[in-house]
């Protein structure tokens, strides 16, 4: 067993995990955050997705010891006081998903594209979202959600400055 502390959307958690424990398993099975999904087993659909200290990562792909003394934020961390993040809104808005799998990872990877680029044209976002498959929507309607999303971020920002 391995002792480890993981601080998840602004909590520490610590907790002995086996070393062969994926982050993924952890927030699901030890934290009971479920909104990260389990999709392949293969780090191939992008379900997992999560951020490590800021930056996009498929959980499936890193084990929770890896994690230790690290910061993780999850799409239950994306809200803030009640409120849904530009992304959470875009995929409402816009139509962004359907039966709802994939739009967990797909926000988190999303989010740290808007995070490096406020931005970002049709051809970036799909080169983004690339390692996230979607069965259902086709993504017309994933990126326009983006799109959504940046463009009210942006204002945000000016408002804020």
């Amino acid at each position: 067993m391995a002792h480890i502390s993981i601080t998840v959307n602004g909590k520490r958690h610590e907790a002995d995990v086996e070393p062969r424990t994926l982050l993924v398993d952890f927030l699901r099975e030890h934290l009971g955050l479920t909104g990260t999904h389990v999709g392949c087993d293969t780090s191939q659909c992008g379900a997992c997705t999560v951020h490590l200290d800021g930056r996009s990562v498929k959980a499936c792909t890193v084990f929770a010891v890896q994690a230790d003394g690290r910061s993780v934020t999850t799409i239950e961390g994306m809200s803030a006081d009640g409120a849904l993040h530009p992304l959470q809104e875009g995929f409402r808005e816009e139509h962004g998903l359907q039966c709802g799998f994939c739009t967990p990872g797909m926000i988190m990877a999303a989010a740290d594209l808007l995070q490096h680029n406020p931005d970002p044209s049709e051809a970036e976002i799909r080169h983004a979202l690339e390692g996230n498959y979607c069965r259902c929507t086709g993504y017309h309607n994933i990126v326009r959600a983006v799109q959504y999303a940046a463009r009210k971020m942006r204002e945000q920002a000016t408002v804020e400055a």
